[in-house]
Order: structure tokens, then C-alpha cells, then sequence
């Protein structure tokens, strides 16, 4: 192990052979990391929290640490991250709360830039960036490829959908359906993530396909029930559309519309 003299790391603590720790960083007893993962200088990783392979937590960082909820009364709740993260300078990773089934996740492959805030119970997926100072309250999910910009701030129990987009400052207080854009101190739609869905390989017809769901969906004056009926029949001969419909269908806040 490549570990600083100046580290305090449990001898209960379990990590892999080829962990760096950096100076003055802390450990506790129930943490757990994974082979080829670097953690940097005065980072505090605490809790019953699980840290995959290859990730970069970098300085001042608090890792799983416990929920700062007022219902939480010492329980052993988890924080999960995945693999290949970087986790940029004083981001703060809270554990779950046994009301939120006692899990905070983070997937693999997220770029988590410095001061970000990712509160109790939430669930995070693959492939997603979060700028400066994002914060997640608590019980919040977010799917695969979504983009937060800087200062953007997710109300409790939102969800955001895979490929959507936020722009800078964005204050969002309803759940964000997939491929779509908002802005604003309010969060409000502006279109969908056309350019995100070029990089990421989506066809000239397939971003066709959602920008008629999202007209279907935001310019068409149906209710949501409507929408979300039609949607499910273009989805049968456009799939790419199905993530729009199951989103549609589970969550819970409503959405920004």
C-alpha cells in the first residue's frame, strides 16, 4: 500500500493492496475500498461505506458521513460508490437514512466536481457530470449521462432522467423527464439535450423521434395521462421513446412542465 505515514486508517478498515492514501487523510473501521482507487490528502472517509475500483477522491473530501437528518438516531446506514469516479476537491457524500432504505449510491464512470453536495438516500447512476457546487437533497435519483451544471440545486425526492440536462443555477423542485433541458432560477423547460444525444451516438432519426415526444409531451396541451398514453404508442416502433413512458409512470413529485 502506497499510504502516508500521517494517515489514521483503522486497523478494521479493509483496502486493497494498491490504495493510496494521502497525508493526514482518516479512515474508519467500516470502510471498505477497492483495488487501484486513490484517495488525497485530508480526505475523512467514515461510516459503512464501499468504494469500488479506480476512483479519485480527492482533498478535503467527507465521505459517508451520517445523513444530516433529523430523523437519523445512530443507525448503520451505507453509502456505495462505484467504479473509475473522480470526486473532485470538498465534496460531501452522505450515508442513507433507514427511511429511505438506508443506501446512498453513486454508479461508475461520474465526474464529480469540487463542493458538490450528495445528500442521504440518493441514488446516482453511470456516466454522469455534476459541476461545481451541485447539490442533491435528500432522497433524490439521477440517471445515466445527466448533466448538472454548476450551482444547479435538486429539490428532495426529485428525479432526474437520464440524458437531461441542467443549466447553470438551475433550481429544480419537480422531477426532469429524460433528454430534457431546463434552466432557470425556477426550473423551467427549454428543449431537449439534442447535442448530449449526438455525442453520446444517437442517430439523426432518433433525436427526431424524441424531440416528437417531447412536442407530444410539452406543446400539444394534453394532460400528463394523455401524454404519457401517447407516448407509449410511439414508443412500440421508436424505443428509444420507453424511457420517457417508465419514467412517466414512477415518479412521484410530478415534473417540470
Amino acid at each position: 500500500m502506497m499510504i502516508h505515514p500521517t494517515a489514521l486508517i483503522d486497523p478494521k478498515a479493509e483496502l486493497a493492496d494498491d490504495v493510496e492514501v494521502g497525508a493526514f487523510s482518516i479512515i474508519d473501521a467500516k470502510v471498505r475500498i477497492d483495488a487501484g482507487t486513490r484517495i488525497g490528502p485530508h480526505a475523512v472517509l467514515t461510516g459503512r461505506t464501499t468504494i469500488g475500483k479506480n476512483n479519485h477522491i480527492f482533498q478535503f473530501t467527507s465521505i459517508g458521513e451520517q445523513p444530516q437528518d433529523k430523523k437519523y438516531a445512530g443507525e448503520d446506514t451505507e453509502l456505495i460508490i462505484g467504479d473509475n469516479n473522480t470526486i473532485r476537491e470538498l465534496c460531501t457524500f452522505s450515508r442513507g437514512s433507514m427511511q429511505g432504505g438506508g443506501v446512498t449510491r453513486i454508479g461508475s464512470n461520474n465526474w464529480i466536481m469540487a463542493c458538490v453536495h450528495i445528500a442521504h438516500d440518493c441514488i446516482l447512476g453511470d456516466n454522469i457530470i455534476m459541476a461545481n457546487n451541485a447539490s442533491l437533497a435528500g432522497h433524490v435519483t439521477i440517471g445515466d449521462h445527466a448533466i448538472l451544471s454548476g450551482y444547479s440545486l435538486i429539490h428532495q425526492f426529485c428525479n432526474v432522467g437520464e440524458h437531461s440536462f441542467t443549466s447553470f443555477a438551475s433550481h429544480v423542485n419537480q422531477s426532469i423527464p429524460p433528454y430534457v433541458t431546463v434552466s432557470g432560477e425556477k426550473a423551467r423547460v427549454k428543449g431537449i439535450n439534442s447535442e448530449g444525444l449526438r455525442r453520446r451516438g444517437f442517430t439523426a432519426e432518433q433525436i427526431n423521434q424524441v424531440r416528437r415526444a417531447y412536442k407530444a409531451l410539452y406543446r400539444e396541451s394534453l394532460t400528463l395521462e394523455d401524454a404519457t398514453a401517447r407516448l407509449a404508442e410511439m414508443a412500440k416502433d421508436s424505443p428509444e421513446i420507453q424511457p420517457l413512458v417508465d419514467f412517466l409512470q414512477l415518479t412521484e413529485r410530478g415534473i417540470i412542465r
